[in-house]
């Protein structure tokens, strides 16, 4: 059934779905990319250890998503040793950091918690469109221009 109402047509929540897919599927690399620049700045290394206990996870299941970051040209590594970001992996670390600050900055805006903030804008910043983010950003923009520092 293709027809209107409620759900739309079945061409535009296929199309929906899709793009929640493809969210989730960078969202991965995204986080490791991003912790993983985090670390280098912060301790000069970032280590297969040091992602495990971040994320919560096994230290196998950190050596699987590195693998397929390397295949995917993110990062570089070498057998125990440190984890490095290529130019890709840079750039998509910086993205997904810049994403985060405009949810984080438009979810402080509004009167959200720091902490609360804090934690759904790590959620949000995978899930929203280039056209949200940057209406997130521009409704920020005046919210700080009429309510001054945020």
């Amino acid at each position: 059934m293709t027809g209107g109402g409620r759900l739309g047509t079945a061409e535009r929540q296929a199309a929906s779905f899709d793009q929640i897919r493809r969210a989730r599927q960078s969202e991965l690399a995204e986080d490791y990319c991003e912790l993983i620049a985090d670390l280098i700045a912060e301790h000069g290394e970032a280590r297969i250890v040091d992602l495990a206990e971040r994320f919560g996870v096994t230290h196998a299941t950190v050596n699987k998503t590195v693998a397929r970051l390397q295949r995917e040209g993110l990062v570089t590594t070498r057998p125990y040793r440190s984890i490095f970001l290529t130019e890709a992996g840079t750039e998509l670390a910086e993205m997904s950091r810049h994403r985060h600050q405009i949810v984080l900055d438009f979810l402080k805006a509004i009167g959200v918690s720091d902490e609360n903030a804090e934690i759904d804008a790590e959620g949000i910043e995978h899930h929203v469109s280039d056209e949200t983010l940057s209406a997130l950003e521009h409704l920020t923009m005046k919210l700080r221009g009429h309510r001054g520092r945020i």
